[in-house]
């Protein structure tokens, strides 16, 4: 008999990590082609790992909440034939950079010839076999390891943090051993810790334990208002004119294209036109670099039935017209919902727009969506009383408005840009043409 190894498959760009969620199948268990055997999560999305062979499960080697790096054996299937070597699964990411081949293989070597254990019990913090292995090998002391700011779940450093450290080691100030406080069970830093007020709790009160995407959502929110200058800038559009076409085509639309044709992708694709015309909006900040990015990305924040946010993206959106930009609003806004979204679906966003105007809000203060720089806020859209101004004068009207608000980062966007922005997307929208066919 052969034993296949099942790998922790490539998740997505940039995702290196994934946290096991629940395990379908048990030990002993038959396993059929293409069945799925165990659910797991990235800090976006929730997906499935398939079996790509038939066989019986025979060893799982990781417990449910283990932190799992992208290639990673996760279990051994035994498998129909001979017995000529471990077959692994073909779905992981195999094109390692040289490097870190070359660490990995000391890694190897390392574990082989050092005896002695890594000893990280007395420290608070969780470290995967691999970051101690890594750590061992590259003579990194606890109390360096203690100093690593980890970027994994709850902290946790992950072999690219690690390698990082590792790379950079020569920059780093070295740790003292009077910069941490050791206790007789553990390993403090001298660091305050945060003090949280205490609640009391009254007897109609009810505990109710946060969610994983709702733990991490609340983190990235954090981690982004600590890292962004924002800043909000707002601006009134008179939406009359779109208004009164959608309602003259909808249902011409939807008869020809069997989609509803909602406002979401008209705004969609004037602000894909927007960021072509201002292109210093579309970009990231690296350090002391900006990145400019060469494509136009959207992210469409969706709200999910548990009150959740999650944020899928539309590739090259300046390139679809408003019959293939609804198509893919559409479909994406129904996959969410239905948690269904691949983990590329939720990658690669260059610029983010939420539509708060959905839940009755007339203007919102988003928060940016790292590593992006702007997020752009659609508020309701309200008949008002205006001043409208005609060759034969000014006089007092019903209007289709909407207040449209943009948060972006100060320390690149100045607020001339970040102005500018929304009211070239203003002057897209209101030269509408009632008149045009779809």
């Amino acid at each position: 008999m052969a034993r296949y190894e099942l790998k922790l498959p490539k998740m997505g760009e940039s995702v290196a990590e994934a946290t096991i969620t629940s395990w379908l199948k048990e030990v002993g268990d038959t396993i059929e082609l293409d069945d799925t055997v165990v659910e797991v999560a990235t800090d976006k999305v929730d997906s499935e790992v398939p079996s790509e062979v038939e066989g019986k499960l025979i060893e799982i080697l990781f417990e449910k909440d283990a932190l799992v790096q992208v290639g990673e054996t996760i279990a051994v299937i035994e498998v129909e034939g001979d017995d000529t070597g471990v077959a692994t699964s073909n779905n992981s990411d195999t094109n390692v950079p040289e490097a870190v081949a070359e660490v990995e293989k000391s890694i190897s070597d390392a574990k082989e010839t050092v005896s002695t254990t890594f000893d990280t019990s007395s420290s608070e913090r969780f470290y995967s076999p691999l970051v101690k292995s890594i750590a061992q090998a590259e003579g990194i002391s606890v109390a360096e390891l203690e100093g690593i700011q980890g970027s994994g779940k709850e902290g946790r450093v992950t072999k690219n943090d690690i390698l990082s450290f590792i790379e950079n080691r020569g920059n780093q100030p070295k740790v003292s051993s009077e910069s941490v406080v050791k206790t007789d069970t553990k390993v403090e830093k001298a660091a305050p810790k945060q003090v949280s007020t205490p609640i009391t709790l009254g007897g109609q009160d009810q505990i109710i334990e946060m969610s994983r995407m709702g733990k991490l959502v609340s983190k990235h929110m954090i981690d982004s208002i600590q890292t962004s200058a924002h800043v909000q800038s707002f601006i009134e559009i008179d939406v009359t004119n779109i208004v009164n076409w959608r309602n003259k085509v909808k249902n011409a639309y939807q008869q020809r294209e069997g989609e509803k044709l909602t406002f979401t992708p008209i705004f969609m694709q004037a602000i894909a036109q927007t960021i072509k015309k201002h292109p210093l909006i579309n970009i990231s900040i690296d350090g002391d670099k900006i990145i400019q990015r060469g494509n136009i990305n959207l992210g469409m924040a969706a709200a999910l039935p548990d009150g959740n946010l999650i944020v899928p993206v539309i590739k090259n959106a300046d390139q679809l017209s408003l019959v293939g930009m609804t198509k893919q609003v559409n479909d994406l806004a129904q996959r969410s919902r239905a948690n269904k979204l691949k983990p590329d679906e939720i990658q690669g966003g260059t610029y983010t727009v939420t539509n708060v105007g959905s839940f009755g809000s007339i203007m919102g203060t988003p928060i940016i969506n790292q590593p992006q720089v702007a997020i752009l806020a659609l508020g309701a859209i309200r008949k008002m009383p205006s001043v409208v101004e005609t060759p034969e004068g000014d006089f007092i009207g019903v209007r289709q408005k909407m207040i449209v608000s943009h948060s972006y980062d100060h320390r690149v966007v100045n607020g001339a840009l970040g102005g500018m922005f929304i009211k070239t997307f203003k002057e897209i929208l209101e030269a509408w043409d009632v008149n045009q066919d779809f």
